[in-house]
Order: structure tokens, then sequence, then C-alpha cells
């Protein structure tokens, strides 16, 4: 059933909003600054391609120092705006019977979109692992 949630979620709007964070994490990596936030937009763009069947993660070390400062940068100047997006394509797509489940992955991204730092989008069956950077 997930692989063909992931059909019609990229059919029908997955496809772009990945595009949208894959695009904006190459343009972050330009700069040195920007790598570790292109890397992080990059990583959700990755996990948008296929939100059915997956959960958010905490990593380990989630919560270290370094994470929770660019986490904070991230929020203020990035995440605010996309868990935005996804709050209102969800609302958008919850008018529908059908798009019910479609807007709760939009859902599922936000707090992802939020503090990328130290989190990820794995597999429900998959192992936890430490969440990478």
């Amino acid at each position: 059933m997930s692989t063909l949630g992931n059909i019609i979620w990229l059919v029908f709007g997955g496809l772009i909003a990945a595009l949208g964070y894959l695009i904006g994490g190459l343009l972050l990596c330009l700069t040195v600054v920007g790598i570790p936030f292109g890397l992080q937009s990059i990583k959700i763009g990755v996990a948008t391609l296929a939100p059915f069947g997956k959960e958010v993660v905490e990593g380990q070390n989630a919560n270290s120092a370094l994470r929770v400062l660019f986490n904070l940068i991230w929020l203020i100047l990035f995440g605010w705006e996309i868990a935005v997006a996804h709050l209102i394509s969800a609302l958008i797509l919850t008018v529908t019977v059908v798009g019910i489940p479609f807007a709760k992955q939009h859902i599922k991204l936000i707090p992802l979109a939020l503090f990328p730092f130290g989190r990820d989008l794995m597999n429900l069956d998959a192992g936890h692992t430490d969440a990478g950077i």
C-alpha cells in the first residue's frame, strides 16, 4: 500500500515539493556557510519523494549543542516557511476524503521541516540509527 501511496504522492505534488527542496539545497551548497543547510534540504527532498511507510526519527545526538544551534538558524531562516507550506497543503488536501492520507504525509513532514538536524525520515520497519547531521 505504501508503494501505491508514494506513486500517487509523486504524481499529485510530491515530485514538485521534492524538487523544491533539492534545488534549494543545491543553491545553499554554493556557499561554504550554506553547505550544512543545503545538505539538510537535500535530505528532506529525498525523504519527500516517498513519505508513505516512514516516520520521523530522532538520532541519539539530535540535541547536541551544534545541532540545536543549526536547528535554530534553520528555523528562523527556512523552517517556519516550509512548515507553513506543508500545513497549508495539508489543510487544502483535507477538503476531500481522498486527500486525507496525503494531508497526513504533509503533517508528518512538518517536524522534519522545522528541525532537520539530527532527525530523519526512516522506514517503519528499519532500525533506529543515528540520523546523521
